[in-house]
């Protein structure tokens, strides 16, 4: 067969109906490449929340949360009109008190948490400037805390406080009163004395009762109060 035979003939072959279906055939069994998945901005906003510095924002929010306390709780339902608990315990200069000393007269009990401390300092002051004017109301006044009698003693002399101190290291005249509780500073709670005051009638009743006190002023408060029973 000559050279121009065999080119007609090949070109015939190739381009038949027959060969044309072959050749579909073919390229509709190769596979096709998958697309690719372009990036979304929610891809970028999901790497953005996981970055370490949101947890560690999260976390601050967490514990601030947990660190704020409750106020002062006290542990006695001791409530106005019920009859005053009765106590004896040792004061300053080795003597005893109880209750019963005061039966029918009108009594103040400041609970103060520590001797000789700002706040304590400036309340035992007060109540000491205005002695005359509660006795003239025909009110006796007490300080308790639970410091021992040393330490309420020493206290006593280097202010010059003019009215018995109550040492009750067992707060058990504390607890009865309402003013032994949960405290809580910086973050950390514990049992302590919660500033607390308690006018006492002259039928031995809690005529009123002072929670969480705050110093500044609280004296006069309680004068006028003991004046209008």
């Amino acid at each position: 067969m000559s050279k121009k035979s065999r080119t007609k003939s090949s070109k015939t072959s190739s381009g038949s109906p027959t060969a044309k279906k072959k050749a579909l055939k073919t390229r509709a069994s190769i596979p096709a490449k998958p697309a690719k998945t372009p990036r979304t901005p929610a891809s970028k906003s999901a790497v953005t929340l996981a970055k370490p510095g949101s947890h560690r924002a999260a976390s601050k929010q967490l514990n601030s949360s947990k660190s704020v306390s409750p106020p002062a709780k006290a542990k006695s339902g001791l409530a106005e009109g019920q009859k005053a608990p009765s106590f004896r315990l040792p004061r300053d200069g080795g003597d005893v008190v109880t209750l019963a000393d005061y039966a029918g007269q009108k009594l103040v009990l400041f609970f103060y948490p520590r001797a000789d401390t700002p706040g304590c300092t400036r309340e035992a002051i007060d109540f000491t400037r205005l002695a005359g004017a509660f006795a003239a109301a025909g009110t006796a006044v007490l300080g308790v805390s639970a410091d021992p009698l040393k330490a309420q003693e020493k206290f006593r002399d280097k202010h010059k406080l003019g009215i018995p101190l109550i040492s009750d290291e067992t707060h058990q005249m504390l607890e009865a009163y309402g003013a032994w509780g949960e405290k809580s500073m910086y973050g950390k709670s514990f049992l302590g004395i919660l500033r607390t005051t308690i006018l006492v009638g002259a039928d031995g009743k809690l005529a009123r009762i002072w929670r969480n006190v705050r110093v500044d002023g609280h004296a006069d408060e309680v004068l006028e109060a003991a004046r209008s029973l």
